[in-house]
């Protein structure tokens, strides 16, 4: 096999966010300089002229268009595969470059070669902090979160601890978990621990991931060295009811398959009972209030702000 000819492979799948897509692919055309690159975007079957807009406006693009539903999972897969750089980006389309991000990650990646896979500081559109880093918690903290504990008591040490609000977003650290917004992997990382799972098909890939990477010996990074503004679960959002269906079952499949609350069959009994009770709150939380977000957790952008962004 031929040595990679590129630095970094920059994956974006796509599902009818035409108008987010373009201004994503267009601020990594201005900012990225100094490696070689190359885009590749998957359009997951949209209906809003996605594809059609990318192949205009971008003709340098990569661009594959799949006649049916593939969803998140199996498109960065994908990706990975066509992939002839060193390095590969697993980017959402709901992002926007403010800087040479992806020259500076490249950098931090070539110069710690014991890193498995990193992801930037992302922002909130109004500058702050998105809390994007998650600690592998226990069943107890899980338990209190799914009934709302994080509402009344978000600086709680439970809380703390799984939505790692003690967190140090200046410095650049060894984590246990970080969400693929915007995740870099190693050629190396993909070919030898595995893709992404495709037993998941969008929710609760990026935890059983890092879990997997973490239980192989991997390590994963934060690195504050690039930033790049996230406007958060636009694609989610379009079908909030369906995506939290989504979710619980693949908080189910991740149980199932990860052992990640015991093996025995019992405990799995359990945890899928808990589950579907909690996915019943959700959709009455859903229906009943105003707040139709599927992610709602501390450090994600506010309501206001998130209703404010999806009718731009």
């Amino acid at each position: 096999m031929s040595a990679p000819s590129l630095d970094l492979t920059i994956i974006i799948p796509n599902y009818n966010t035409r108008e987010l897509v373009v201004k994503c692919i267009a601020s990594i055309y201005q900012f990225t300089k100094g490696i070689e690159f190359e885009v590749i975007c998957i359009d997951d079957n949209s209906h809003d002229g996605s594809a059609d807009a990318v192949a205009a406006i971008f003709p340098q693009v990569i661009l594959v268009r799949n006649d049916s539903n593939r969803l998140y999972v199996r498109n960065n897969n994908l990706g990975m595969r066509m992939s002839r750089a060193r390095y590969a980006v697993l980017l959402n389309s709901d992002t926007v470059l403010i800087s040479n991000a992806f020259a500076e990650l490249v950098r931090f990646m070539d110069e710690n070669p014991h890193v498995a896979a990193c992801g930037p500081r992302l922002l909130n559109p109004d500058g702050s902090v998105q809390h994007c880093i998650r600690r592998f918690a226990g069943p107890s903290t899980l338990l209190l979160q799914a009934i709302g504990w994080h509402k009344w008591f978000s600086r709680s040490r439970p809380m703390k601890r799984l939505y790692a609000l003690d967190f140090d977003y200046a410095a650049a650290q060894q984590v246990d978990s970080i969400g693929t917004t915007a995740f870099v992997l190693r050629r190396s990382t993909w070919e030898q621990a595995g893709m992404l799972d495709e037993r998941f098909r969008l929710f609760v890939v990026d935890w059983a991931y890092n879990f997997m990477l973490r239980k192989k010996g991997y390590e994963v990074w934060y690195a504050p060295c690039a930033e790049i503004v996230h406007l958060g679960s636009q694609s989610v959002n379009q079908n909030a009811a369906h995506s939290i269906r989504e979710l619980h079952e693949a908080l189910i499949t991740f149980s199932d398959a990860y052992d990640y609350f015991g093996s025995s069959a019992l405990v799995k009994g359990v945890v899928r009972m808990a589950v579907r009770a909690r996915c019943a709150l959700k959709l009455a939380e859903f229906h009943l209030g105003r707040d139709k977000r599927v992610i709602k957790g501390p450090g994600a952008p506010a309501f206001r702000q998130q209703a404010d962004s999806s009718r731009s």
